[in-house]
């Protein structure tokens, strides 16, 4: 019984992982559009933009993928992921989870 949780456990922690997975420069490339409001590293100055710098990656992924189904209903945002691909969205994911930020906050 403990084998069948531990096995469970791994595939979910694999799914996860292979689920986020996106190359970082390549998102750094393709964040041109989200730094006008998210600023340049995803640390917005402007407190009515959401920061994205490091926000967790699969957090950052399923919230592009809700704003372009519909689930999250904001009309900007919805113009923004509308011609995104799969591969864009985990790679703008990747470089925002690894930037200085919320949760990845770092003291020196």
């Amino acid at each position: 019984m403990m084998v069948k949780h531990v096995l469970v456990l791994l595939l979910l922690a694999a799914s996860s992982t292979a689920m986020a997975s996106g190359d970082p420069q390549a998102g750094r490339d393709k964040s041109q559009t989200c730094q006008a409001c998210h600023g340049a590293d995803g640390n917005a100055e402007n407190p009515m933009y959401p920061r994205l710098a490091g926000q967790y990656q699969t957090y950052l992924l399923h919230s592009l993928k809700a704003y372009k189904s519909g689930e999250r209903n904001n009309a900007i945002m919805a113009g923004m992921v509308a011609n995104l691909s799969e591969e864009d969205m985990k790679d703008l994911a990747a470089y925002y989870a690894q930037q200085k930020g919320l949760f990845n906050t770092v003291p020196e």
